[in-house]
């Protein structure tokens, strides 16, 4: 995509990836964002994918603060990539993400929050959601509707009724916000005692309504051991153009 002839019409976009997860779910010696996948480690492969647009001016990664993978694994292929001490829940990840942001780029007006496990991005996804969301003041997501039939169960996990499915959409990321609303909201969010378990969960309960952006299949959160053979084979793809 070609950048508009002046630089002053161009908005400031940053890109901010939550890396501190303790990977619980996903088990073995490594977080998951650390582990190899076509011969470098998954969370390489989420920097350089929403690097591939030129109005990305930059990246951070909010890692634990206790990390001791990241200097030798990721920051000698990305020395001009920021990072910063995350907290104990996302939100609180992404808001000190935020901070680091603002605080190095004060010009900066929109943040793409990307997941750190979610290698798959491909640009022409990073591309429209971009082109769309920047065109809406409350942001936009990525998402793929949902294709299986839903059922709501009670509580003791018997079938309550069946969801219309017409309307519902799986979250993904990268999600693209005005940067100082997001920062607002979460930290609102938590004032309240609300725990928000994506960004666009926070700018929904201060009222806005964030686009959805359709996003390809293969756009994947990398959660089980056997979602990294899954990766591999659709990044494979993604190579061949197949």
């Amino acid at each position: 995509m070609a950048r508009p002839s002046s630089e002053m019409t161009e908005p400031r976009v940053q890109a901010l990836i939550p890396a501190a997860g303790r990977s619980v779910r996903f088990g073995g010696a490594l977080p998951k964002q650390y582990c190899q996948l076509l011969g470098k480690p998954v969370l390489a492969h989420s920097i350089e994918a929403v690097q591939k647009h030129p109005l990305v001016r930059g990246v951070t990664v909010a890692l634990a603060p206790d990390d001791r993978w990241y200097d030798e694994l990721i920051r000698p292929q990305f020395p001009r990539v920021a990072t910063v001490a995350g907290g104990e829940s996302r939100a609180e990840t992404v808001i000190s993400g935020l901070r680091q942001v603002m605080d190095q780029d004060p010009g900066c007006e929109w943040v793409l929050v990307h997941d750190a496990a979610r290698p798959c991005l491909t640009p022409t996804s990073l591309r429209n959601l971009l082109e769309k969301g920047l065109g809406n003041r409350c942001g936009a997501i990525l998402a793929v509707p949902v294709s299986d039939t839903l059922k709501q169960a009670d509580d003791r996990g018997f079938i309550e009724r069946t969801i219309d499915r017409s309307k519902v959409w799986a979250a993904q990321t990268p999600q693209l916000f005005p940067i100082r609303d997001l920062a607002g909201n979460l930290e609102s969010a938590l004032a309240r005692g609300l725990v928000p378990t994506d960004e666009a969960a926070a700018m929904e309960a201060a009222g806005a309504r964030p686009l959805l952006v359709e996003c390809d299949s293969g756009n994947i959160k990398i959660t089980g051991a056997g979602d990294l053979a899954l990766a591999e084979l659709i990044m494979q793809r993604q190579m061949t153009g197949e």
